[in-house]
C-alpha cells in the first residue's frame, strides 16, 4: 500500500518502509518520533522519512571510521535516491520517494552530507566567512529542506529558512565553545581569536576562558542576531500550521545566546542552559504574530547558503499534488517545536558536543 500523489512515477513512500523509518526513529529519536506525531499530517510521513535517513548518514560517519571510503558510500546512496534507484534498503526507498516527490534536489542533501564529513575531518575555520560555509551544509541545508516540506519554493522563503539554519548553529558553537575545546575541536573562526591575542593551539592545551574570548563569543551572536532578525521576516511566509513551531524553536535558540551573554560570554568554565520556564513563556510569545522587518525579507541568500537556495529554486516541484494544510490547536505547539529543534539538532548536527539538549 503507498501513498497517492498526483503523479504515479511518485507515489510516495509505502506504509511498510515507513514504518522501518518509524521503528528506527522509535530506539533512536524519540523525542523527534513522539513531537512528529503533532507534526502537520502533511509533513509528517515526509519527515520521517528525510530525518531517518540522515540519521543512518550520520551515524555511519560517527559510529565507523569517518573516513573517505564511508563519505563516498553515502554521497553513491544519496545520489542513487535522487535518481529513483534507491539502495535495497527501505529507509533508502522512503528517502527516494520524498525527495524526489517533493522535488529537493540532490546539492542539498550532499551539502549537509559533505559538512558532516568536514566534521569527522575535525576541519577549522579561518574566517567568518569559512565558517558559515560549514554552517550552510550541517544547518542552512535543513532549513532548506524543512521549507521545501512546507510547499515553499519561492528563493526568498528558502533563503530565510537557510539563515535560520545558520544562526541557530551560530548560537550553538558559541555556547559549547569549551565542550569542542575538550574534544579537540574549535568552530570559532581562528582569525577573530589571533585578532583578540588568543593563539587556537594554546588555547586547545589549556582552555580557559578571558575577558578576550569572551568578546570573540559576544561577536559571533551579535552575526547569529543578525541572521534570527533576518529569519523573522520568512516565517510569515510559511502555512498557518507551521508558523508557530518555527517561530518557537527559533526563539528558544536565540535565548541561547541571550543566556550565554549574562554568564559573561563564558562557555568554557559553564554551559548555559535556558531554564524550563522560560523556554515556556517563549513558547507563550511565539503564539503571538512574530515581529519581522518587512524589508529584510527580499535580502539575497547568504553566499554560503545561495547555491542551496538556487538548486531547490529551479528544480521542479515534484509529483505530489498541492497541500492544504490546516492549523492545530494551540497546546500542540510544544510537540511541533520539540520536532523542528530535533529536526535541526540532530538532522543538521547542529549538537555537535556529547551535552545534548538547549
Amino acid at each position: 500500500m503507498r501513498h497517492t500523489g498526483s503523479d504515479p512515477r511518485y507515489p510516495g513512500p509505502s506504509v511498510a518502509d515507513l514504518a522501518a523509518c518509524d521503528a528506527i526513529l522509535r530506539v533512536g529519536s524519540k523525542s523527534f518520533r513522539a513531537a512528529a506525531l503533532l507534526l502537520p499530517r502533511h509533513i509528517r510521513g515526509p519527515a520521517t522519512a528525510l530525518y531517518a535517513f540522515c540519521r543512518l548518514a550520520d551515524d555511519a560517519i560517527d559510529e565507523g571510521p569517518g573516513d573517505a571510503a564511508t563519505i563516498a558510500l553515502l554521497e553513491r546512496r544519496v545520489t542513487a535516491a535522487h535518481a529513483g534507484r534507491p539502495h535495497e534498503n527501505p529507509v533508502d526507498r522512503a528517502f527516494s520517494e520524498t525527495v524526489r516527490g517533493f522535488g529537493l534536489p540532490p546539492a542539498v542533501t550532499l551539502a549537509l552530507i559533505e559538512g558532516l564529513a568536514w566534521d569527522a575531518q575535525g576541519r577549522r575555520y579561518e574566517s567568518f566567512d569559512e565558517l558559515c560555509d560549514y554552517a550552510a551544509r550541517v544547518a542552512g541545508s535543513v532549513g532548506v529542506m524543512m521549507a521545501t516540506l512546507m510547499d515553499r519554493r519561492a528563493p526568498e522563503v528558502l533563503a530565510r529558512a537557510a539563515d535560520l539554519g545558520v544562526a541557530m548553529q551560530l548560537s550553538n558553537i558559541a555556547r559549547d565553545v569549551g565542550a569542542d575545546a575538550a574534544m579537540g575541536r574549535v568552530y570559532l573562526p581562528l582569525s577573530w581569536l589571533r585578532e583578540a591575542g588568543i593563539d587556537p593551539d594554546a588555547f586547545l592545551a589549556d582552555p580557559r576562558f578571558s575577558p578576550a574570548l569572551g568578546g570573540v563569543v559576544a561577536r559571533l551572536l551579535a552575526e547569529a542576531d543578525r541572521l534570527y532578525a533576518r529569519a523573522d521576516a520568512g516565517i510569515a511566509a510559511l502555512p498557518a500550521s507551521c508558523r508557530s513551531g518555527i517561530r518557537a524553536a527559533r526563539s528558544i535558540y536565540a535565548e541561547i545566546g541571550r543566556e550565554v551573554a549574562r554568564r559573561g560570554h563564558d562557555s568554557v568554565s559553564q554551559r548555559a542552559v535556558v531554564p524550563a520556564w522560560r523556554k515556556l513563556g517563549l513558547l507563550a510569545r511565539a503564539l503571538a504574530t512574530g515581529r519581522a522587518e518587512p524589508a529584510l525579507f527580499g535580502l539575497p541568500a547568504l553566499p554560503a547558503n545561495a547555491y542551496l537556495v538556487t538548486a531547490v529554486a529551479v528544480m521542479p516541484q515534484g509529483g505530489r499534488p498541492p497541500l492544504h494544510a490546516t492549523d492545530l490547536p494551540w497546546w500542540d505547539l510544544v510537540g511541533r517545536t520539540t520536532a523542528v529543534i530535533e529536526m535541526f539538532e540532530r538532522l543538521g548536527r547542529v549538537e555537535r558536543s556529547a551535552v545534548r539538549g538547549p
